[in-house]
């Protein structure tokens, strides 16, 4: 009876032992838990933009060199929130590769296109402020106009003049309903407009090379007027030089040869290039970077133009959406001509963009 006793007593006294041990695991699990949370608040204020102080000295940066720019607009976090609703899925216009794109309303009233770029964007802030410098001096019709720009700490917001019918790829790309496909003689003019905006680039002191000239890069007005945009890419150089980069740069479909057979020396000729394809996608809409049918064959979109102007079929790369009603076939095997001319396998064939520019515009938009 008394080891009955005795075997009882000591299993209530483990139970208690244990029952103790737990709670105290608990309460320290619970202490961890709390103590993670707050470190995290803690984090998050002082990593949250806005007017803190690191935030007001960055500000102060960015204002110095505004102050010595007139056409930049001085324009704060806060202002920036409260136009785009506070960044609001909503008012998305653009998916860029450095960032998202919204559509805002400034106190001022002014319609502006506001881009907020991934903190990874560029490298650091001297890096983006040399660069936002150097772009707020760039002007020319047929480039789009920099307002102004935010930055503190890991964001870095870019404000745009907005351009009312988006962008080239959408239009080539995707069927709207509520507009018809744009004209012979209107995708002719969106293409002298990118040509005169990189004839100027390549023109300055020191060349601006943009390295990714693509069709979602080109932002069109009311007008249709073309505007190079994104120059997260843009390198500037002597002219008597080429640019080396460890940085991939570039789209697929875009890029010239010798950046696929692992060159990184980068000139204006690469920029000659991507616009030659540029000229290919928008006579035919089709994407550069998917294959095209030729037979029983899929071949690459410069190999198929060459293929087409060989045959003297031309006029069969004209998007099937384009009236044939008035088209000149001279006018487009000219059209043809340039493109393939831009696109030589060798960098030192191809033409430079003052010659292009020519070229194009003695094309007679009258017998379209």
């Amino acid at each position: 009876m008394d080891h009955t006793y005795q075997a009882i007593v000591a299993a209530i006294g483990s139970f208690f032992v244990v029952t103790l041990l737990l709670a105290a695991a608990i309460l320290l699990c619970q202490q961890y838990r709390n103590s993670s949370k707050a470190r995290t608040r803690s984090t998050q204020i002082r990593t949250r933009p806005g007017p803190t102080r690191d935030a007001s000295f960055s500000l102060a940066v960015v204002d110095a060199s505004w102050s010595s720019d007139p056409n930049l607009i001085k324009i704060t976090w806060e202002e920036l929130a409260l136009a785009t609703d506070n960044f609001s899925p909503h008012l998305i216009v653009g998916d860029g590769s450095f960032g998202l794109v919204y559509k805002a309303r400034l106190s001022t009233n002014a319609l502006v296109a506001v881009k907020k770029l991934s903190p990874d964007a560029f490298q650091g802030f001297r890096e983006f402020r040399a660069e936002m410098e150097t772009l707020s001096k760039l002007n020319h019709p047929n480039i789009v106009r920099i307002l102004g720009y935010w930055a503190s700490g890991p964001e870095r917001l870019l404000v745009y003049e907005f351009l009312e019918k988006g962008n080239l790829d959408h239009w080539l790309h995707e069927p709207d309903l509520s507009h018809s496909p744009l004209s012979w003689e209107t995708r002719v003019n969106i293409i002298r407009g990118v040509a005169h905006g990189l004839a100027y680039l390549h023109g300055l002191e020191k060349a601006v090379i943009h390295r990714d000239i693509k069709a979602s890069n080109i932002l069109l007005d009311s007008k249709f007027q073309s505007h190079i945009a994104d120059f997260g890419l843009a390198r500037r150089i002597d002219k008597t030089h080429s640019h080396v980069s460890t940085q991939f740069a570039g789209t697929i479909g875009y890029m010239p040869p010798e950046y696929i057979e692992g060159s990184n020396v980068a000139n204006t000729k690469v920029d000659v290039y991507s616009f030659g394809i540029l000229m290919i996608e928008t006579m035919s809409s089709h994407r550069p970077n998917l294959p095209m049918k030729l037979g029983q064959k899929d071949i690459g979109i410069v190999q198929w133009a060459r293929k087409m102007k060989e045959e003297n079929a031309e006029m069969e790369m004209v998007d099937v959406n384009i009236s044939r009603e008035g088209l000149s076939e001279e006018s487009i095997k000219e059209y043809v001509r340039i493109a393939c001319e831009c696109t030589s396998q060798m960098q030192k064939e191809r033409p430079d963009m003052p010659r292009v520019v020519q070229w194009l515009d003695s094309l007679p938009l009258s017998s379209f």
